[in-house]
């Protein structure tokens, strides 16, 4: 038994390194500042695939998948249906930490990449981050409904996005990413994944972060509002009398 753990171990280290290559990521921007006028910005993701003596000629291209995953929610997805006459909500399934906003690019068609188990297994894209099992109780194929429903509601607002060309190769081993921030963008962390692919297997992942935060005025009232809580209520209270009292002198009828 010995005498076998030992070959193993010298077949191990006879073999060297395995081949991997390096990947690097970098953003235009650590924060992302919202004022009143805010409608929306964009951050540019870099990357460069590093290769080692054993990666050099590695035979073909290169794929990458960026995903975007603003701040969590816990929502509840309703279905209508027909009661006679009327149209009522009749089922519901509720969903956790559910990010409010949610982007895939790549630099093809994720269908192209890798094959629905990979997918699966990766959570490549806004199908498979939805069916993934923790992402709601699994009741089988009656949550279909709802996990599509999801991803429609989410895609007409404007805050999740899947995009088949959304990565770009400059050079073979050099690429960018265009990362949209809707104008309802939630204020919080945003962590951005990013995987490099060949022949369908998964060669390298890097994480990214950048953050949404209030600026201007906004900023200003919300760092108050939290530092002097009591203060703030108070203000808040005393405007309201205020505002109640002036609408009375002004519509008082004599």
């Amino acid at each position: 038994m010995r005498a076998v753990a030992l070959a193993l171990l010298a077949a191990a280290l006879g073999a060297g390194p395995a081949a991997a290559e390096r990947l690097i990521v970098s953003l235009s921007a650590n924060e992302v500042a919202i004022g009143s006028n805010y409608t929306g910005a964009q951050l540019v993701l870099f990357g460069v695939i590093e290769r080692d003596g054993q990666t050099a000629d590695r035979p073909g291209d290169y794929d990458v998948v960026v995903t975007l995953r603003g701040p969590r929610e816990n929502l509840t997805v309703r279905r209508k249906e027909a009661l006679g006459p009327v149209w009522i909500n009749r089922s519901q399934q509720k969903f956790v930490a559910v990010p409010t906003v949610l982007g895939v690019f790549s630099s093809r068609r994720l269908e192209e990449i890798a094959s629905e188990p990979v997918r699966a297994r990766l959570r490549l894209g806004l199908e498979a981050i939805v069916q993934a099992p923790e992402f709601t109780y699994d009741r089988g194929r009656q949550d279909d409904p709802f996990r599509a429903g999801l991803i429609r509601l989410k895609m007409r607002d404007g805050l999740w996005a899947q995009t088949g060309r959304g990565v770009v190769f400059v050079t073979r081993d050099f690429f960018r990413a265009t990362l949209p921030i809707p104008g309802t963008a939630s204020i919080g962390n945003y962590d951005v994944e990013v995987l490099v692919m060949a022949e369908g297997t998964l060669i390298s992942r890097r994480n990214a972060s950048f953050e949404v935060v209030k600026a201007g005025f906004e900023e200003q009232i919300t760092a108050f509002a939290q530092e002097r809580s009591l203060v703030y209520g108070l203000l808040i209270g005393t405007m309201s009398l205020a505002f109640g009292w002036f609408a009375t002198v002004i519509f008082r009828r004599d």
